[in-house]
């Protein structure tokens, strides 16, 4: 990651990508839809998705961004896009409806995991040493910045409502990282890929919190699409470009930007330790 790029908004940069419907025609808008929860909305990271995949599909490339992952699947559903760019979680949520397209690779693997984290001077040592204080989720439909943690009360008998005095979403994870740090709550369920972008771009934000718990690798957030268009033409050039991203100009100053090395296929197998933690706290209900 060039220090000379401005990489504070990468904070986690995952993106949705989609194509609509209208997009069949040739010469129509490509629609790529985001996701705040990864991407903060950052000028210099949108601009280059929208030119990279300008560029690599031939086309107009309109972004449509949403607040929450259950809107950005909403719209995956619905057909307004057709591809995005989602959490585990959801795609698990719906998996009958949908299709792997692509899963990033970062620091070698598709994997990647939820941090628990507290102040520097927080004297828990892990989770249950944090009980009846405050707490920062990101999303509810985040597996890492909700069901890991929530999974994990499951398995001690216990839901974050009656385990935390206090629960907050922050719709975003460098949110949940400024909760912390600012000690608006005790503690946060992060996205560890977030957590150490941030550690990186912003050192002081990120070395205001510590990391008291990481958890096991999990498939990173993929990219999905609805399985009735898994053979659109469109679609699978869009496979094409995912994979393709190492080997242009325009991909690599993108995956430079998000800090990942490419895509890969992917397969359900690789969300297995997900869909786990789901029943975890299905059993709970």
């Amino acid at each position: 990651m060039p220090a000379a790029i401005d990489r504070r908004s990468v904070l986690a940069g995952l993106a949705v990508c989609a194509l609509p419907r209208a997009a069949r025609s040739a010469g129509a808008t490509f629609r790529l839809g985001l996701t705040p929860v990864f991407l903060d909305n950052d000028a210099i990271v949108i601009e280059q998705l929208r030119e990279t995949f300008h560029v690599a599909m031939g086309r107009p490339i309109e972004l449509v961004q949403r607040r929450t992952y259950q809107e950005v699947t909403a719209l995956l559903l619905d057909g307004t896009v057709d591809a995005a760019w989602l959490c585990g979680y959801p795609y698990l949520q719906h998996r009958d409806a949908l299709r792997l397209v692509g899963v990033p690779v970062w620091r070698g693997r598709p994997l990647y995991r939820s941090y628990l984290i507290a102040a520097p001077g927080d004297a828990a040592a892990d989770l249950a040493g944090l009980e009846g204080g405050s707490h920062a989720f990101s999303d509810p439909d985040s597996n890492s910045g909700w069901l890991v943690t929530a999974s994990d009360l499951a398995r001690m008998g216990r839901t974050p409502e009656d385990f935390f005095g206090r629960t907050i979403f922050t719709y975003g994870h460098r949110n949940v990282v400024r909760a912390v740090a600012s000690g608006l709550t005790r503690s946060g369920s992060v996205d560890g890929y977030v957590w150490e972008v941030l550690a990186a771009v912003e050192p002081d934000l990120a070395g205001a919190t510590r990391v008291v718990r990481k958890s096991e690798w999990l498939g990173f957030p993929p990219v999905a699409i609805r399985k009735d268009r898994a053979e659109d033409p469109l679609i699978r050039r869009f496979a094409e470009v995912l994979g393709d991203l190492p080997e242009t100009d325009h991909g690599r100053a993108t995956l430079r930007l998000l800090d990942l090395d490419g895509f890969i296929a992917g397969t359900p197998a690789l969300f297995d330790g997900i869909a786990a933690r789901m029943r975890d706290v299905e059993r709970l209900r």
